[in-house]
C-alpha cells in the first residue's frame, strides 16, 4: 500500500478517535449529572415530612442512578473504542513511516538511474558530436583538396566579351583588366586568354583547351540567358544561350573552373545554379549595370586577385572601388559560393616557390 493510502487511513482513524473521545466525555458528563440529581433527590426525601413525598423522591433517585449507570457504561464503551482507535492509529503511523521510507528509497533509486541514463545519453551525444566534428574536419580537408591553394602554375583566366550590336565597350573592359593585372604584385602568375567578339565556339574551346581557373564573361544577359556573338562581321542580334546550357558548357571538362564571373546585367539570378552543381564560386550582377561600373569593378577585382587577395576580399575591393568613385552600381556585384567552399580563405594567386623549394601540389607538400 502506498504512503498516500496510509495517510488517508490514518486521517480517518484520527477522526474516529477524536469522535470516540468526544462521546466518552459526553457520557461521563451525563453520568455525573445523573448521580448528582440522584443525590439531590435522596437528600430531599430525607428532609420530607410526608411519607408519600419521600417515597417519590427515593424512586426518582433510583431512576437517576440507573441513568447514571447507563451513561457510565456508554462512556466506558466509547473509551474502549477510543483506545482501540489510538492503537490502530499508532500501527498506521508505523506503516506510514515504512511506506514513506520505501518511496523515498525508490525515488532516490529512480533519480540515480535517471542520472546514469542522462550521463549515458550525454556520452552518446558527445560521441556523436565528436564524430560529426571529425566528419566535418574530414569534409573540410576534402574541400581544401578540391579547392586547393594555388599550385605552382599560373592562374588561367578566360575572358569572353560579346557585344553583337556594338553597344558595349567590351574591348575597353578587357584592356582595363589586362592593365590591372600587369601592374599587380604577382602579374607573372596570371595568364589571360582574351577573346573579344566571343562565340559559343570560343566558350567551349576556351574551356577545354585553355582549361581556365576563372571564366569571365562581359556582354548582355538577363536572369535566364546570356548572349554570345555569331560569326558575322556586321552588327547582329547575337546567339542566345540559356543559363542551363551555359552551366553545362562550363561543366563540360575534366577540370571545371573555380570561379565564373558574369559581368553582365541581371546575371546574379544565374549564379546560385552554378555554385550548386558546377563551380565553387560565382559572381553576377543583381540588376542592370552601367558599362563603366562593370569595367571599374572588373579592373579592381582582378587587380586584387593578382595582388594575392582572397576571392571575397577582391570582390569587396571591386564594390568599394565603385563606391569610392561615387558610382551607382556598388551594390550590384553579388558573390555566391558552394556550401563546402569559403571565399574568405580561397586565394587564387601566390608567388611561385623559390628555386630551392620542392615543386609540387599542396597535397604533395602536406
Amino acid at each position: 500500500m502506498s504512503a498516500s493510502q496510509y495517510r488517508g487511513q490514518l486521517e480517518r482513524k484520527r477522526k474516529q478517535r477524536v469522535e470516540a473521545d468526544k462521546k466518552t466525555g459526553e457520557f461521563r458528563a451525563k453520568e455525573s449529572a445523573r448521580r448528582a440529581e440522584a443525590a439531590k433527590a435522596r437528600q430531599s426525601a430525607s428532609k420530607s415530612t410526608s411519607e408519600a413525598t419521600a417515597k417519590s423522591r427515593l424512586r426518582e433517585a433510583e431512576r437517576k442512578d440507573q441513568e447514571a449507570a447507563t451513561a457510565g457504561k456508554e462512556a466506558a464503551r466509547w473509551q474502549t473504542r477510543a483506545a482501540g482507535y489510538m492503537k490502530e492509529e499508532s500501527a498506521l503511523q508505523t506503516k506510514l513511516a515504512r511506506a514513506e521510507k520505501s518511496e523515498t528509497d525508490a525515488a532516490d533509486l529512480k533519480r540515480k538511474r535517471e542520472q546514469q541514463q542522462a550521463r549515458r545519453r550525454a556520452a552518446t551525444e558527445f560521441a556523436a558530436l565528436d564524430a560529426r566534428i571529425s566528419q566535418t574536419e574530414s569534409a573540410v580537408g576534402h574541400v581544401l583538396r578540391l579547392v586547393p591553394e594555388p599550385k605552382p602554375e599560373k592562374l588561367r583566366v578566360l575572358i569572353l566579351g560579346a557585344s553583337s550590336e556594338g553597344d558595349l565597350r567590351v574591348g575597353r573592359e578587357q584592356k582595363r583588366i589586362r592593365a590591372a593585372v600587369e601592374s599587380a604584385l604577382h602579374r607573372d602568375q596570371i595568364e589571360l586568354d582574351v577573346r573579344p567578339a566571343a562565340t559559343t565556339h570560343d566558350l567551349l574551346d576556351g574551356i577545354t583547351r585553355f582549361r581556365p581557373h576563372v571564366v569571365h564573361f562581359s556582354g548582355h544577359s538577363n536572369t535566364a540567358l546570356i548572349v554570345f556573338e555569331d560569326e558575322q562581321d556586321e552588327p547582329h542580334v547575337g546567339v542566345v544561350v540559356t543559363a542551363r546550357a551555359f552551366a553545362k558548357a562550363i561543366a563540360a571538362t575534366d577540370a571545371p573552373p573555380l570561379l565564373v564571373l558574369l559581368n553582365s546585367c541581371k546575371s546574379a539570378s544565374q549564379i546560385d545554379g552554378l555554385v550548386e552543381c558546377v563551380v565553387p564560386f560565382a559572381i553576377g550582377m543583381a540588376d542592370s549595370i552601367n558599362d563603366g561600373d562593370a569595367i571599374n569593378y572588373a579592373a579592381q577585382f582582378y587587380a586584387a586577385i593578382a595582388n594575392g587577395q582572397s576571392i571575397n576580399s577582391a570582390h569587396l575591393a571591386g564594390k568599394v572601388r565603385l563606391e569610392l568613385d561615387g558610382l551607382d552600381g556598388a551594390e550590384l556585384p553579388t558573390l555566391a559560393w558552394a556550401a563546402d567552399a569559403d571565399p574568405s580563405t580561397t586565394i587564387l594567386v601566390r608567388p611561385l616557390p623559390r628555386a630551392d623549394t620542392p615543386v609540387g601540389t599542396l597535397e604533395d607538400q602536406q
